[in-house]
């Protein structure tokens, strides 16, 4: 037993590895529509080559071999959106740079959300953290401006020209409005969950952004991060939610920077 373990160890480790990214792979792209086409892709080809094995159609099976060369060029076209989340939330810098909003910044925008909320107008906003969301505060108008309730419920009243698009705050100031968010293309089955809360979805895939909601149908306060939504939250559950996702990347930090330190003292030692 030890000797087939000391051989075959690598081959329990690939296993593991395997099935890890398998699992978590699903867990990831279950939800999205090209989950279906996935799945309906994977039926067809399991079929044709179960019956060209059983038929011995040797023909089918060669098509097949070499169809499965143009297989992983076409999950590429069809998982596009949520490569690109995958590869923003590698790639970001929020393990080593954070953005954290000022807390009484973050307290003028509850109110101001609340106010919103009570009078059923509708309202997106983005909290800019470690990625940098130039690219949508270019699509809307720029203000860098304080924040403040009056200057919020005005920017969201329905018969203003920026009410529609989304608000990008950072470092306590309002650096843009009217943007245009992406649209999160999971499937979602809740009728409540409008383009905002989409939108929100959206700019959460493909940044390390929180997004907050304000329903316009129901007043319904919502968050969104790494592209999962939490709805129809009280203000104090909001706030909390904030402060939880806030406090966690502190901690990331945190530890990334006793990490370096601890090799600065080690390398220095030596």
């Amino acid at each position: 037993m030890w000797d087939f373990l000391t051989e075959h160890w690598r081959d329990g480790v690939e296993i593991i590895i395997l099935a890890a990214l398998a699992y978590h792979g699903y867990l990831f792209f279950r939800a999205t529509r090209g989950a279906r086409i996935l799945t309906g892709l994977m039926v067809l080809l399991l079929s044709l080559a179960l019956i060209s094995l059983l038929l011995e159609l040797s023909v089918i099976s060669s098509l097949l071999q070499r169809f499965s060369v143009f297989l992983a060029i076409a999950l590429v076209i069809i998982f596009q959106p949520e490569l690109r989340r995958v590869l923003a939330e590698l790639g970001s810098s929020r393990i080593f740079s954070f953005n954290r909003p000022d807390p009484e910044a973050l307290d003028v925008l509850m109110e101001a959300m609340q106010q919103l909320s009570s009078h059923r107008c509708g309202a997106l906003f983005a909290l800019k953290r470690g990625i940098d969301l130039k690219p949508y505060s270019e699509s809307g108008v720029e203000l860098d401006a304080v924040i403040t309730s009056e200057l919020i419920t005005t920017i969201f009243h329905p018969k203003t020209s920026l009410h529609d698009g989304g608000a990008i705050i950072d470092q306590g100031r309002i650096s843009a409005a009217g943007c245009v968010f992406p649209v999160s293309q999971r499937d979602i089955q809740d009728r409540a969950i409008g383009l905002r809360h989409r939108a929100g979805m959206g700019i959460s895939e493909e940044t390390d952004a929180i997004a907050l909601v304000v329903s316009e149908e129901t007043g319904a306060l919502s968050i969104c991060y790494q592209g999962k939504l939490e709805h129809d939250l009280e203000p104090a559950e909001l706030r909390q939610r904030i402060n939880e996702i806030l406090n966690e990347g502190s901690a990331v930090k945190a530890a990334a920077e006793h990490e370096k330190e601890g090799a600065h003292e080690l390398g220095t030692s030596a």
